[in-house]
C-alpha cells in the first residue's frame, strides 16, 4: 500500500479503471438476487444459548453489496460507488415492471402456477382490497422499500465510509467499513422493513421488530467477519488500479451520477 499513489478524487474525474466495470456488476447482480430470492421469506434456526432466533433469508447474502459499496468507495471514491448505486436503482426499478407485467399476463388454462406467482410477486384482486396499503403486491413493495432505502443506507454508508478515509488519513480500514455498516444498515433495516412487510398477515409488528433487530445484527456481524476479505480485495484493487483515492473536497449529493 506504501507503493500506491494517493490522489484527490477530482483528479480521477472521467478516468478509466480495469476492475470498476465488474464490481458494479456483481453489485448489481447481488443487489437483485437478494430481493428476488431471499428478502420475502421469514427464516428462524435454533441457537444454543440464544433460542429461537428469527431473520430474513436475504440476510445470507444482500450483506455482500455492503462490503462492495465499502470496496467501491475506497478504492474508487465516492462519485463511482454513487455511480454504482444508481445503476442498482435502475436494475431494482426494471425488477418492479418485470414482475408487474409477468403478473398482470393471463396465464394459460393449463398452467398451475399463477397463484405462486401472485403471492410472491402480487397480489390478487380480493387480497387488494384486503389489505389496500400492500397492493403493489409482496415483490413490488420489496422492490419499492429497497428503492427508498438505498437512498438512506447506501447513500450514508459510502458518505461515512469516504470521510471516515480522510479523518483516518487511510488507516485503519477496518474502523471505516465496520462504523459504516452501522450506520448504512441501521438505516437501510429501519426503512426497508416496514415499507417492505408492515400490515402483512404472516408478518406480525412483534415478528417485524424482531427480525429488524436480529438482521441489523447479522448484517454487522457479517461486516466483521468479512473484514479479511475486504482487506484481500481492496488491497487487490489497490495493487491493480495503482492509485489511492481521497474524497477531498467531493460533493457528496446523491443527485447525480457523474464520475
Amino acid at each position: 500500500m506504501a507503493l500506491l499513489k494517493k490522489v484527490i478524487a477530482r483528479d480521477v474525474h472521467g478516468a478509466h479503471f480495469r476492475y470498476y466495470d465488474f464490481v458494479m456488476a456483481a453489485f448489481v447482480v447481488i443487489l437483485v438476487l437478494s430481493n428476488v430470492v431471499g428478502a420475502g421469506k421469514r427464516a428462524a434456526v435454533e441457537l444454543p444459548f440464544v433460542g429461537l432466533w428469527p431473520f430474513g433469508a436475504g440476510i445470507l447474502f444482500f450483506p455482500l453489496s455492503y462490503l462492495l459499496d465499502d470496496v467501491l468507495t475506497e478504492v474508487y471514491g465516492y462519485a463511482r460507488a454513487r455511480r454504482v448505486i444508481w445503476a442498482g436503482f435502475a436494475a431494482l426499478v426494471f425488477l418492479v415492471l418485470m414482475e408487474w407485467v409477468t403478473v398482470a399476463l393471463p396465464p394459460a388454462k393449463d398452467w398451475g402456477g399463477q397463484a405462486a406467482y401472485e403471492y410472491v410477486f402480487g397480489l390478487p384482486p380480493h387480497r387488494v382490497e384486503q389489505f389496500p396499503y400492500v397492493s403493489v403486491g409482496i415483490g413490488g413493495r420489496i422492490a419499492f422499500a429497497s428503492l427508498c432505502a438505498f437512498w438512506v443506507g447506501d447513500i450514508l454508508n459510502s458518505v461515512v465510509l469516504a470521510k471516515m478515509k480522510i479523518w483516518t488519513n487511510g488507516k485503519m480500514l477496518w474502523t471505516r467499513t465496520i462504523g459504516s455498516t452501522i450506520v448504512g444498515e441501521g438505516a437501510d433495516s429501519l426503512v426497508f422493513y416496514p415499507l417492505a412487510f408492515y400490515g402483512l398477515p404472516d408478518w406480525p409488528v412483534q415478528a417485524l421488530l424482531a427480525v429488524m433487530l436480529s438482521q441489523f445484527l447479522l448484517k454487522v456481524g457479517w461486516e466483521v467477519v468479512l473484514t479479511p476479505v475486504t482487506y484481500a480485495v481492496v488491497g487487490f484493487l489497490k495493487r491493480a488500479e495503482g492509485v489511492d483515492v481521497y474524497d477531498e473536497g467531493t460533493n457528496f449529493t446523491p443527485f447525480s451520477a457523474d464520475v
